[in-house]
């Protein structure tokens, strides 16, 4: 299995970075390479590096990754990678608070050098009678350790809000190519369509009842709405929607606003019965 790698702005629902990696690599082989291409995609300047915080599970949090990032001039809040470090410095904590009904929290003072000062937090869970341990590491700080770890738990989760929409509403995981190249470039065009679809969620259906709706949504119940473009000089000059529709009325007020911000003209748009 070929691993995705992508990086994405859930406020936006945008993808600012995709690349494919080989079956064989892990998370945190893929952070230094999605790092540097959101570098390059969004043209963020190194000065702005320490306003930019990185939000990472276990999976990235190599002693080498945090290293990195904080060289780079990152503010980081990331899950540490080693559950022996975890038990370790569980142990060196003095003072246990409770954060939630099996959970606790405890702030310790770090072993290990990342090349800049961070604070260390250790949770302890209780899970079958058996006290699990994992620790994080920020550059940020916090009044209260349930202020680390609730900025913790809102990381952006793109898994769940973008990997499974493409799946489900663009069929990312049905369509597969062969060659290596062919794969990735697949993954580029999904994501295309997946950003022209952002676009159109947040400039045309964000005051609307679709509003909540996600990708699979709009896909399956807005753009299968039988409709007509008309073209005149290569200009889009009107959209006749079939206005039976149940949806036809609210998505032509939407496509009014859509169309007239995002070109020069103002189209004419419609409701008409489409035989």
């Amino acid at each position: 299995m070929r691993q995705l790698a992508r990086v994405s702005a859930l406020k936006y629902r945008e993808t600012l970075w995709s690349d494919l990696f080989p079956g064989n690599y892990s998370t945190m082989q893929c952070l230094q390479p999605a790092v540097c291409g959101l570098e390059s995609s969004i043209d963020l300047a190194e000065s702005q590096h320490n306003r930019v915080l990185f939000r990472l599970d276990g999976g990235s949090g190599t002693d080498k990754n945090l290293s990195w990032l904080l060289n780079r001039g990152y503010q980081i809040l990331v899950k540490g990678f080693s559950a022996r470090r975890a038990h370790a410095l569980a142990r060196r904590v003095q003072r246990w608070d409770l954060y939630a009904n099996d959970r606790w929290l405890g702030w310790v003072e770090p072993t290990f050098d990342l090349g800049r000062p961070v604070k260390v937090l250790v949770k302890r869970q209780l899970r079958k009678d058996i006290f699990k341990y994992s620790y994080y590491v920020t550059t940020l700080s916090f009044h209260s350790k349930n202020a680390l770890m609730g900025q913790y738990d809102r990381r952006g989760a793109a898994e769940i809000e973008q990997f499974r929409a493409d799946k489900s509403a663009l069929h990312l995981s049905s369509r597969r190519k062969q060659g290596f190249a062919a794969q990735t470039a697949l993954i580029l065009l999904t994501d295309l369509v997946h950003n022209l679809l952002a676009d159109f969620h947040s400039r045309a259906l964000v005051d609307s009842r679709f509003a909540g709706w996600g990708l699979k949504r709009i896909v399956r119940d807005l753009l299968t709405i039988p409709g007509r473009l008309h073209f005149q000089a290569g200009q889009l000059e009107r959209i006749d929607l079939l206005s039976s529709h149940q949806h036809a009325d609210e998505l032509i007020i939407c496509l009014e606003k859509y169309c007239s911000g995002r070109f020069s003209n103002r189209n004419g748009l419609c409701l008409h019965d489409l035989c």
